[in-house]
């Protein structure tokens, strides 16, 4: 794992400064405290932080062939790396190392840009290749790893963070009011966008090609997944499931330093763990909770699952106090606000596991993938809420909007009527209506204010959704968008910045690609998700464990603090109206939203979260990717 950074004056061909690129560099240390590397040929500046994890000695980047006509910058790991080794060396390649960067090397010269769908892992990469002057930039199918960069009058800067772009910049970054207003609406914002003008994210699966004065992406990974020629049975597919599983978590185990886990209370890192018992025993396994008095807290569960299955249990515990206080370095870390309240436990649990190990795994994925979500519930029996005869629908949806609270339900309601897929799949996805959030805009901003009913990069999806059941073309949305973009996105920052590579084993493209070929029915059944998935688990986990109700980290935390009191820094951000939001918020719209919560009529703690996380962002003066306010 590391961090990597360039520029490349495509269209010019001035010659890139060393120092820029050594700024560049430095500004993304904590990704790689371990070594650093540059690589310079005329117009084009590679630049490299790396942290040690494979082939400790020989792994140093910028790396090259022997010939130095391909040279690549790599974060991430190549599982497949020794497969890809044995194939290339067959057909002639010598390799000097063995790092799984150099199959990149040789994998490139052997089959271009078609490499990348050889390769099983995480990485956001560059490749000069010298004879053609090409630069290509890629980023991993399923998002693990970050790609931005800005593309300005000829010249192509690109980094793992945001930050390494703003140091090539001279002048301070200014906010993008359209991802504003989105993030407001998803609690992230949607790739390619971020919140930043003319910064962006390369969305998942894509690549930047610079050749010839042009510079064109394009997507590398276009699966499109299409149903088992059959049906499949319950045992049949349970066993390959499993067999994906175990193949998954055995290639993410191979590692030169010390690895550990990332243990909550439920089913899916439970599984992981025993998973990793078939290739070790004894795993420090790292837990973050709030303590017992927290009702959603995972510190018990967690301590169960461990002795459980042999694990060396670690617990970390946090109170409202650190939470409020860690809040400022948590958001310097993102660099982009990201309303998810679990970051906190993120932060915390990943520096403690970092005095232990340099790797961890974690459960991330079967939610997404298999049906996990309480949301999944809702889009899987919406063709059951179609078939209701119309009068009698539209009683009960009166019936619902007029409950106290229940916001998740009424949005969701709601979209089952939209007939346009996408825009259905967006009102299930977003925290409040799109007039709402338009609303929380002060008059003089009006332009932030969106006239398009979707987010336009969402239909480049449409047509991956091909052979998709209702319930399957939801979840490639959410593959695609909000698993990298949110929760993705701040665990890769988060972990890094305590120089901590974390895995993800089920999100290997085998066990994604398999899971999207599923029919629903394998998901859900009898009102129960990631129905296939517990399955799996019934053959590694006692039923005490299986019975478990899915935790959110600080879910209900959050909401509490919201209605319980007025006093804290969270309420205190939306109370103070010379809060730095209000320059482009309503103050009335904001706090109308808190008084609507506190009363118990309306369930806004997310939409709340996300404006304290926005004011915080925006008070993030010490930080470099400090936004420039008065300039929108």
């Amino acid at each position: 794992m590391c961090g990597i950074c360039g520029q490349f004056n495509f269209v010019s061909g001035e010659l890139v400064y060393p120092e820029r690129v050594a700024r560049m560099a430095q500004s993304i240390i904590h990704r790689g405290p371990d070594d650093e590397g540059s690589h310079f040929d005329g117009a084009l500046g590679l630049g490299f932080r790396r942290l040690s994890i494979i082939d400790l000695a020989g792994g140093h980047q910028p790396m090259s062939d022997d010939a130095k006509k391909v040279w690549v910058v790599f974060n991430g790991e190549i599982y497949n790396f020794k497969e890809l080794r044995s194939d290339l060396e067959s057909r002639g390649h010598q390799f000097r190392t063995n790092s799984d960067t150099e199959a990149i090397v040789h994998g490139y010269k052997e089959w271009g840009t078609e490499v990348f769908s050889r390769l099983n892992g995480m990485f956001g990469l560059a490749i000069w290749d010298v004879d053609k002057q090409r630069l290509v930039v890629a980023r991993d199918a399923m998002g693990i790893k970050l790609i931005y960069y800005r593309l300005q009058d000829g010249t192509l800067t690109f980094a793992s963070e945001i930050r390494a772009i703003l140091a090539a910049e001279e002048t301070g970054p200014e906010i993008d009011p359209i991802a504003l207003n989105l993030f407001l609406r998803y609690r992230y914002t949607p790739s390619p966008l971020t919140i930043f003008k003319g910064i962006r994210k390369l969305a998942p699966g894509s690549m930047l090609v610079v050749e010839a004065g042009r510079c064109i992406e394009q997507r590398w990974y276009d699966y499109t997944p299409t149903p088992f020629d059959g049906p499949k049975e319950d045992e049949e597919a349970a066993k390959e499931l499993l067999n994906l599983y175990e193949a998954a978590v055995q290639r993410h185990l191979i590692s030169d330093v010390p690895l550990g886990l990332l243990l909550s209370g439920g089913l899916d890192s439970g599984l992981l763990l025993a998973l990793m018992n078939r290739y070790g025993s004894g795993w420090p396994a790292y837990t973050v909770g709030y303590g017992e008095t927290f009702e959603d807290d995972e510190l018990v569960d967690a301590a169960a699952t461990a002795a459980l299955l042999g694990a060396r249990h670690v617990l970390v515990k946090i109170d409202r106090q650190e939470f409020e206080d860690s809040l400022p370095k948590i958001v310097e870390c993102l660099e982009e606000p990201v309303a998810s309240s679990s970051i906190v436990p993120m932060y915390f649990v990943c520096q403690r596991a970092r005095e232990d190990v340099k790797v961890a795994l974690v459960g991330q994925g079967p939610d997404e993938a298999l049906g996990g979500y309480r949301r999944h519930l809702g889009v899987y029996y919406g063709d059951m809420w179609r078939g209701v005869p119309g009068p009698i629908r539209g009683l009960l949806g009166t019936a619902i909007k007029r409950l106290p609270r229940n916001e998740t339900l009424k949005r969701g309601i709601n979209s089952l009527d939209v007939q346009d897929r996408l825009q259905r799949y967006q009102q299930v996805f977003s925290l409040a209506p799109g007039p709402q959030i338009d609303g929380l805009f002060r008059d003089d901003f009006s332009y932030a204010k969106l006239d398009h009913s979707l987010v336009d990069a969402w239909r480049e999806l449409v047509p991956q959704m091909e052979y998709a059941d209702e319930l399957g073309g939801f979840q490639l949305l959410e593959l695609r968008s909000s698993l990298p973009d949110e929760l993705l996105m701040y665990t890769d920052k988060l972990s890094m910045a305590h120089s901590l590579e974390i895995r993800v084993p089920y999100l290997d493209r085998t066990v994604v690609e398999f899971a999207q070929r599923l029919d629903a029915g394998h998901k859900i059944r009898h009102g129960t998700g990631k129905w296939l998935h517990r399955k799996v688990c019934q053959k590694f986990l006692d039923p005490r464990t299986l019975r478990r109700r899915k935790r959110g980290f600080a879910a209900n935390v959050v909401d509490g603090w919201f209605r319980s009191s007025l006093q804290g820094k969270l309420q205190e951000m939306l109370l103070d109206e010379s809060s730095l939001m209000f320059n482009l918020l309503e103050p009335q719209a904001v706090q109308r939203l808190l008084r609507e919560h506190r009363s118990g009529r309306q369930d806004n703690y997310k939409l709340l979260f996300s404006l304290a996380m926005l004011e915080q962002w925006l008070r993030s003066s010490g930080s470099s990717c400090a936004p420039v306010v008065s300039q929108l």
